[in-house]
């Protein structure tokens, strides 16, 4: 039990002090990785403290991976890199190349002795449970991207309310949480009314709705315009079939299918820009030179990332709209 010091009389708190010694333990190499620590009981009966304040400590850290604890066994030494103040999980739905920007960035712009593991859910809401089920109390933070998951509040109500962070997507079920979001809805809307003088002298305006992966506020935003303009719109599920025509527009949100309609308009022999019109979603490095330029609406994702370190460091409980605009290319 020699291991463990606490000083009644200090001004550090108790459970403070019980990190503090397993830290030095680490360092001293008196304990190594897989060493058993002294269980909660033996620790509170010795220095008369309660269960609370040395949970409170093999929770801290246990959350920035030091500690491990198993069921019926108690707590372990899982690393021996004390450095790690903090522990990040961060879920996202998919990897894309704007996902990569946005995870860069936020990895730029953190301390160095925070560690993230990244996470990804692909759109399934049996593997977004388990993920985060199997994850509870092993983390400092958790940075949760829900997509348009249904009922993910009650799963994500299992984490402490002030160690959550939802990311790109938010719905009213889950306003209680900090956030960097999108406003998907305002963002389509009003992209589309910037371009309008542009998109007008099309007939038509398409656009390629998954509601599997997209936003259902990109619907609602691009049905509010062709409503508003009194311009044509139509939403499809799918290219696979479609034979382009003179006088479209299409509002793609996703690359596979950008780079089929793009065969499709050549194999045709149309004209982009001039028979027919190309608004993406999400801008990247590909879309500033296919075609002369695609037309994008599009986040600013390196953003997202710098907001989303931020918010980690100040720890306030923000919900902040990330910036979108309309950058026009030679597309339309």
């Amino acid at each position: 039990m020699g291991l463990i010091n606490i000083e009644q009389d200090l001004a550090e708190p108790k459970y403070k002090q019980i990190v503090s010694s397993i830290e030095k333990g680490v360092l001293d190499r008196v304990l190594k990785k897989g060493d058993r620590l002294p269980s909660i009981n033996s620790i509170r009966k010795k220095f008369s403290v309660s269960r609370d304040t040395v949970l409170l400590a093999y929770s801290e850290l246990k959350a920035r991976g030091i500690v491990q604890s198993i069921s019926g066994k108690g707590y372990y030494v899982k690393s021996e890199n004390i450095d790690t103040v903090q522990k990040v999980f961060l879920l996202f739905d998919e990897l894309n190349v704007f996902k990569e920007d946005l995870y860069s960035s936020f990895l730029e712009n953190i301390e160095d002795n925070i560690q993230v593991d990244i996470f990804f859910h692909h759109f399934n809401h049996d593997v977004f449970s388990k993920l985060i089920y199997d994850n509870i109390g092993s983390y400092s933070s958790y940075i949760i991207m829900p997509a348009n998951l249904k009922n993910t509040r009650d799963v994500i109500e299992k984490l402490p309310n002030d160690k959550v962070y939802i990311l790109d997507q938010t719905n009213e079920d889950l306003l209680e949480y900090k956030a960097i979001y999108q406003n998907f809805e305002k963002d389509i809307f009003n992209s589309l009314n910037k371009g309008f003088n542009l998109i007008k002298k099309y007939q038509s305006l398409v656009f390629l709705f998954q509601e599997e992966k997209q936003p259902q506020g990109m619907l609602r935003g691009f049905n509010k315009f062709c409503k508003e303009s009194n311009f044509p719109g139509e939403v499809t599920i799918t290219f696979d079939d479609r034979v382009p025509k003179r006088g479209e527009v299409y509002l793609i949100p996703d690359n596979r299918n950008l780079i089929l309609i793009i065969k499709k308009i050549r194999e045709e022999g149309l004209t982009i820009g001039k028979d027919i019109g190309i608004i993406a979603y999400n801008d990247s490095l590909i879309k500033e030179v296919v075609e002369g330029g695609i037309t994008t609406i599009s986040t600013d994702f390196k953003e997202m990332g710098e907001k989303l370190a931020e918010m980690l460091k100040s720890s306030e409980h923000l919900m902040i709209e990330n910036r979108n605009e309309l950058i026009i290319r030679n597309s339309l």
